[in-house]
């Protein structure tokens, strides 16, 4: 029971955080709600940094962890500056830079150290920065959105209870068990019913220009592509023995654990969401 309460706890506290960055904006303004959402995607995008390098030091890899936190934060920077103040074609140009520029650095900082597997250890150096900060940094393009944001983030969450309730009840046949032995073809299907029928019967109720035939594509994507970033994510963790990938989250893990998820679908709905013209 004490388990059980103290999930419930640091779950509220993370659902009112996300919830809170995200809706700002009707508070305090369309500036600061975009520097609060930021400043969160930042601290998330930091701390999913720091769970993987922890993770490749394991493997006996040697990051250059100052200069990965560098490059999320600057990429983050760069999609903040450019919803509030700058065209669409800018984010993508000085993005582009940004991906040259930090190779170029890194691996000439790599000629000053004594490592043994130096492109290997600049490729873990920049992997949080396209993984997890480049993501998040696209949650300010749906902050003016922010209902379907919200919405994606529900069908994550609907999907995940679903295929886990799923699963236990009916689940016979393993999903992938060399890196995720709980999942079920079974389960895996029952969260993405469930998903569709809440993105068909809610969308609409968030979103009304959206038809339901966008919140079916839009579920399908939070649903399998979900499901994806979860079996990497629990990839990563188990060629490196881990069970959870931190415990920012009593009960729930850590940074990567809870936006494992989330960071694969991010990129996929913002495409989507371009297609249909949004700008």
């Amino acid at each position: 029971m004490k388990t059980f309460w103290i999930r419930t706890a640091s779950a509220t506290v993370y659902a009112l955080l996300f919830l809170g960055s995200i809706y700002s904006g009707r508070l305090v303004g369309k500036l600061w709600g975009t520097v609060i959402l930021s400043a969160f995607a930042l601290f998330v995008a930091v701390g999913c940094a720091f769970e993987y390098y922890r993770m490749a030091e394991k493997q006996g890899a040697r990051p250059l962890r100052p200069l990965g936190y560098a490059y999320c934060a600057l990429m983050i920077a760069v999609w903040t500056l450019n919803e509030l103040f700058c065209s669409r074609g800018f984010v993508v140009e000085t993005a582009a830079w940004i991906v040259v520029l930090s190779m170029v650095v890194t691996l000439g900082a790599h000629l000053w150290r004594k490592t043994e597997q130096p492109f290997a250890d600049a490729l873990h150096t920049l992997l949080p920065m396209f993984y997890a900060a480049l993501p998040l940094a696209m949650m300010p393009y749906l902050h003016y959105e922010m209902n379907v944001l919200v919405m994606c983030i529900v069908m994550v969450w609907v999907n995940d209870s679903f295929a886990y309730m799923g699963g236990s009840l009916v689940g016979k046949h393993k999903m992938w068990p060399r890196h995720s032995p709980g999942k079920t073809w079974e389960g895996t299907a029952i969260g993405v019913a469930a998903a569709v029928a809440t993105g068909v019967l809610v969308g609409p109720l968030f979103h009304t220009v959206l038809s339901w035939h966008d919140w079916v594509v839009l579920a399908l994507v939070c649903s399998i592509v979900g499901t994806l970033g979860d079996l990497t994510e629990s990839m990563l963790k188990r060629s490196v023995g881990l069970k959870d990938s931190g415990n920012i989250m009593p009960g729930h893990g850590g940074f990567l654990d809870r936006f494992d998820s989330l960071l694969f679908i991010l990129p996929v709905v913002c495409a989507y969401c371009f297609f249909l013209g949004w700008e």
